[in-house]
């Protein structure tokens, strides 16, 4: 990883600015997750309900969703360097309006300001990495990125429990705020424009229709939970969302110069992979979300304890996503991807009898074995996708992915709760139970919420097997063979 030359033709250590990106961008990552397990704290400093306190987390989502389409024309306008500095110091903003929040509004404006600065730096991180490493170097780069994209979120649970039980809230933004100050001072000597640019204006209606598009769906999707599909609110959002997007995707459609450019999609293989990516993300993200539920309402763990008991399975995405990485350069990601969604469904199948008495270590090691298998998926198929265009459409691809995924992730998570809970509620047994035969009631309303999960856990096999059948689409090479001159030029000029 030795020096190599930025836009400007000037020479640069790779490594040190590789270094800054990942953790830089790790910071911003980690705060997707870093609240789940300090809800109820805050609850009680601000004197709020579980749906309000929600929004921390719901609106930083909404925001982030929002920022991805617009990071593409960002990307291609403005000169990396700038920008990735423009975005930590946006996310320095917001974190330290957290860390000295007097009242709960304050604390949501802050985590609305962070995500502005998540939106850019998550898909800069990836355009970045996809560009300054040739072809057959990609997937140990997309590899390295995979510590930062699944390990981040993967650990924020954990983090949040263990510093909410030692410390204060206040500390979960404090920790950080030294951390992003140091990165963004080093980004003035070491970080460098490494991506090509050309002046475009900014097309207004598209940033209005792709705002109200995508900030309606994903909100919708994540009004599920708490509302249920029947609710005016969710229906309504959803048609408005899906209206704005249809309106967005056909208005860059017939534009010369997109703000978002769709026509990734005329590549089978990036759509492929686009596809299984999504798939993936929807089968991790949804269970994520029902373990914890299941442990703390079922076996009775502590908010801290359940997210302890995720922390193996979020600590073998990080140490297996270089290494898959390293795996895609020499084999391609056909054979990573079918063995990885076999251990996905392997490992998620027997989630479908859990009991109120099944062991803790039985569900870390399931849990173990199902991140085991994203990480052999999730990186090697966007880094093939990303490998299947050229190399001034690898921005576009990027912020089409990953606004893919950011649906797939609101989609999967609301059909997982709402089955969870619409098949508690069936399974319920009658009220007049509870006064006639109280005992009965209990044991029958732990056997309620067990189907509950089963069928949610039915439901993530089934994401999972689609996406098992998508893999043996993907092709077996890593398309190193037809890039790798052009990319070995562009790695020169990079």
């Amino acid at each position: 990883m030795g020096n190599a030359l930025d836009t400007n033709g000037k020479p640069y250590n790779r490594s040190l600015l590789v270094i800054l990106l990942l953790v830089g961008t790790f910071c911003t990552v980690l705060n997707q997750t870093i609240l789940t397990t300090a809800f109820p704290t805050l609850m009680k400093t601000f004197d709020v309900t579980t749906s309000t306190v929600q929004w921390l987390t719901t609106g930083f989502l909404l925001v982030n969703g929002i920022m991805i389409p617009i990071s593409a024309w960002l990307l291609t306008t403005f000169s990396s360097k700038w920008l990735y500095i423009s975005a930590m110091s946006t996310f320095l903003i917001g974190t330290i309006t957290c860390w000295s929040a007097v009242n709960f509004p304050m604390l949501l404006t802050g985590r609305l300001i962070q995500a502005v600065g998540v939106g850019v730096s998550m898909p800069l991180l990836q355009t970045m990495m996809l560009t300054i490493f040739p072809a057959n170097k990609r997937g140990t780069a997309m590899g390295l990125a995979g510590i930062v994209i699944g390990l981040a979120p993967a650990i924020g649970p954990t983090l949040s429990g263990w510093v909410i039980d030692n410390w204060t809230w206040r500390d979960l933004f404090g920790m950080i705020i030294p951390i992003v100050a140091i990165v963004i001072l080093a980004s003035f000597w070491i970080m460098r424009s490494v991506l090509e640019t050309h002046k475009s204006p900014l097309d207004v209606l598209s940033a209005i229709l792709s705002t109200i598009g995508f900030g309606s769906m994903l909100y919708g999707f994540s009004s599920v939970g708490d509302d249920g599909w029947g609710s005016l609110t969710v229906l309504s959002t959803l048609i408005i969302g899906f209206v704005f997007v249809g309106l967005f995707v056909w208005r860059q459609l017939v534009m010369d110069d997109p703000f978002l450019n769709f026509r990734v999609y005329k590549s089978k293989e990036f759509t492929i992979a686009a596809i299984l990516s999504s798939v993936v993300n929807m089968a991790m993200v949804g269970v994520e979300m029902v373990i914890p539920l299941y442990l703390q309402m079922v076996k009775g763990m502590s908010a801290f304890h359940s997210g302890l008991t995720l922390l193996a399975g979020a600590l073998m995405m990080g140490i297996m996503s270089p290494i898959t990485g390293r795996a895609f350069d020499r084999f391609g990601a056909k054979h990573l991807a079918t063995l990885g969604m076999f251990l996905l469904t392997i490992g998620t199948l027997p989630f479908v009898w859990i009991t109120q008495d099944t062991s803790t270590i039985y569900i870390v090691v399931l849990y173990a074995i199902r991140m085991f298998g994203i990480a052999m998926v999730m990186m090697p198929s966007t880094t093939a996708g990303m490998n299947a265009l050229p190399a001034n459409m690898i921005s576009h691809g990027t912020a089409v992915n990953n606004t893919q995924r950011q649906v797939a992730s609101s989609v999967g998570t609301a059909i997982l709760v709402s089955v969870l809970t619409n098949v508690t509620k069936n399974s319920m047994p009658a009220k007049h139970v509870l006064t006639t035969n109280p005992l009965s009631y209990a044991k029958g309303a732990i056997d309620a919420t067990l189907s509950g999960y089963h069928a949610a856990f039915g439901i993530a096999i089934g994401f999972s097997v689609v996406a098992l059948f998508v893999a043996f689409f993907l092709k077996g090479s890593n398309h190193s063979v037809h890039l790798a001159d052009e990319d070995t030029q562009q790695g020169g000029a990079a």
